[in-house]
C-alpha cells in the first residue's frame, strides 16, 4: 500500500516537470508578434484623391491625312509612316465612395497635354520640283486632353497596411488639337531637286469628345487611418476621331476633315493620394 502511494506521487511529479515546458511553450505562441489579415476597408464613406502620371508608352494606332486634287476633285489618303504623342505627364482629380469592404467608386477629371508630331512621304514631288523625286512631309501640333470617367474598384484585402486593387472605368475625353503646321521638303532620290526653301501650310486643328475606357491595377498603402497613398498601372484607350481640317484645298473644293487619327492608347504609371472625408 505504501509503495502504490509512493509511485502514485513520483509519476504525478514526473508528470508535472513534463507540463512545465509545454506550457512555457504554449505562452511564447500566444506572446508571438501577430500578423494579421484584414478586409481592405473598415468603414464606408467617401474620399477624396489626386493622382499624378507618366506614360511612357502610347499607341497612336494608324492616324493619317487626305490629299486634294483640284482638277479631278479626287482624294487620296496618305499614312504617317512615324507618328508619336510626346510629353507624357497626366494628372487627375476626384471624389469617391466606399460602399464595403470590398468595393469602391469614384469619379475623376483627367488632364494630359502632349504633343503630336508625324512623318509621311509623297511618291509624288513637292510643288515646284522636277519629276524623279520626292516629297517629305512633317506634321506638328500642340495636343490637350480633358476627360471625364466613372471608376469602380475591386480591394482584395490587407496585409500589413497594403491593399492590392483592380478596377476599371468608362468615361469621355475632349481631345483638343491645336492649330496644326506641316512643312513638306524634296527628297532628292536622283540629284534633281532645287534646293528651293521647304514650303509649310496650317490648317486649324479639331477637338471632339471620344469615348474612352480604362483597366487598372495596383496597391494603396495605409501611412494613417484617413490617409492612403496609391500607387499602381492603367492602361486607357480614347477613341478615334479627326484631328484637323483643310487648309487652302477648302477653297478648291475639298471639305471635310483632313487629318484623322486612328485613336490613342496610354500605359500609364501612376502615383496619388486618397483622403477619407467620413
Amino acid at each position: 500500500m505504501t509503495m502504490n502511494w509512493r509511485n502514485t506521487f513520483v509519476g504525478i511529479s514526473v508528470s508535472m516537470s513534463l507540463a512545465a515546458p509545454v506550457t512555457a511553450a504554449a505562452d511564447d505562441i500566444i506572446d508571438a508578434p501577430e500578423v494579421t489579415i484584414a478586409t481592405a476597408a473598415e468603414q464606408q464613406g467617401f474620399y477624396l484623391r489626386g493622382d499624378i502620371g507618366y506614360a511612357p508608352w502610347s499607341g497612336e494606332g494608324d492616324p493619317s491625312y487626305r490629299t486634294y486634287d483640284a482638277g479631278t476633285g479626287t482624294y487620296g489618303n496618305v499614312p504617317f509612316n512615324g507618328d508619336r504623342f510626346g510629353e507624357p505627364l497626366s494628372a487627375s482629380l476626384g471624389v469617391g465612395y466606399q460602399i464595403n469592404d470590398m468595393f469602391r467608386a469614384d469619379v475623376t477629371g483627367d488632364y494630359f497635354n502632349g504633343r503630336f508630331e508625324g512623318e509621311s512621304a509623297l511618291a509624288s514631288p513637292c510643288a515646284g520640283e522636277g519629276a524623279g523625286t520626292n516629297c517629305g512631309v512633317g506634321t506638328n501640333a500642340d495636343v490637350t486632353a480633358y476627360g471625364l470617367m466613372a471608376n469602380a474598384y475591386a480591394d482584395l484585402g490587407t496585409l500589413a497596411g497594403f491593399t492590392p486593387y483592380v478596377g476599371a472605368g468608362l468615361g469621355a475625353t475632349n481631345l483638343r488639337f491645336s492649330s496644326v503646321s506641316q512643312t513638306s521638303s524634296c527628297i532628292d532620290a536622283l540629284g534633281v531637286c532645287s534646293g528651293a526653301a521647304a514650303g509649310a501650310a496650317s490648317y486649324e486643328g479639331y477637338d471632339s469628345w471620344r469615348f474612352t475606357y480604362a483597366l487598372m491595377a495596383g496597391v494603396s498603402y495605409d501611412v494613417t487611418d484617413r490617409l492612403k497613398l496609391d500607387l499602381g498601372y492603367r492602361y486607357s484607350h480614347i477613341g478615334s476621331g479627326e484631328m484637323f481640317g483643310f487648309g487652302a484645298e477648302s477653297i478648291a473644293g475639298a471639305s471635310g476633315a483632313k487629318g484623322l487619327d486612328d485613336g490613342l492608347g496610354r500605359h500609364e504609371l501612376r502615383a496619388g493620394l486618397r483622403l477619407s472625408i467620413w
